[in-house]
């Protein structure tokens, strides 16, 4: 009876053409002969297949910003935050320490005015260059990574496409996001109700680009980040920084 349980299960794996995958580290999973390390599929476990979170913290540099990259050092866990231009001495040591702590430092507006950076793409772009030429001063970190102010879905501007396509022929990569907690929304939101906004959207992503923000008045979002990250790593989410290799999450594409 051993015998044919034995021929069975090597039949039904010549069918699905299974393979006995090896890791570095001596562990040992199944996955389908055609089927990519890293995809998703029958035999595959977790730790081939992740779900990947992005903390991403728009606005600052602000006074909760130690604090932060406080915490996440703690939980050794990378973030990405779309900063503003602030030429003061505290800001630049800022800037500093999120880069020397290895976060991805990302470009929001030097000046964080709809008005004036939406007037034109010429105004535009002269904003988007002066920051990125201040943090380069500031950083020796030459950004390529970006977050349109509103979003690129905002409704500051009729026609988003020219400045998709400036920031395009920039070289820059732009992310959006697909959940949010809603902190710059409702300040009176406890830290509890910003992470249940948070976890609401992200539970239906298996890679979410999460908007928090790095305000004065944002400090609920930062009493709660600790256990947000608990959250996100309970629920299997392995938690990154933005980079070249992360998907783009657009709400408005040149593209579509």
């Amino acid at each position: 009876m051993r015998s044919k349980v034995i021929i069975f299960v090597i039949g039904i794996a010549a069918v699905l053409g299974i393979v006995l995958c090896k890791n570095t580290n001596g562990s040992q999973w199944f996955r389908i002969g055609s089927q990519k390390e890293g995809e998703s599929g029958l035999f595959t476990s977790q730790r081939i297949v992740k779900k990947k979170a992005y903390l991403t913290f728009d606005d600052g540099p602000s006074k909760h910003t130690d604090e932060i990259l406080d915490i996440l050092k703690k939980n050794d866990v990378k973030a990405t935050f779309f900063v503003v231009g602030n030429p003061t001495k505290e800001a630049k040591r800022k800037y500093q320490r999120i880069v020397a702590e290895g976060h991805t430092l990302g470009m929001h507006a030097y000046e964080h005015n709809y008005k004036k950076i939406y007037k034109s793409v010429d105004a535009f772009s002269k904003d988007l260059k002066k920051l990125q030429n201040y943090l380069y001063q500031t950083t020796k970190v030459k950004s390529i990574y970006y977050r349109f102010p509103g979003g690129s879905s905002n409704t500051c501007v009729n026609d988003i496409k020219p400045y998709i396509r400036k920031v395009k022929s920039m070289g820059l990569y732009y992310y959006d996001w697909n959940a949010l907690s809603g902190d710059a929304i409702d300040f009176t939101q406890s830290s509890e109700e910003l992470n249940n906004n948070i976890l609401k959207d992200a539970i239906h992503e298996d890679n979410t680009i999460i908007l928090m923000h790095d305000l004065g008045k944002a400090k609920n979002t930062v009493k709660g980040l600790d256990s947000l990250i608990r959250s996100l790593k309970d629920q299997g989410y392995e938690i990154l920084p933005i980079s070249e290799s992360t998907k783009e999450i657009q709400h408005v594409s040149v593209d579509k």
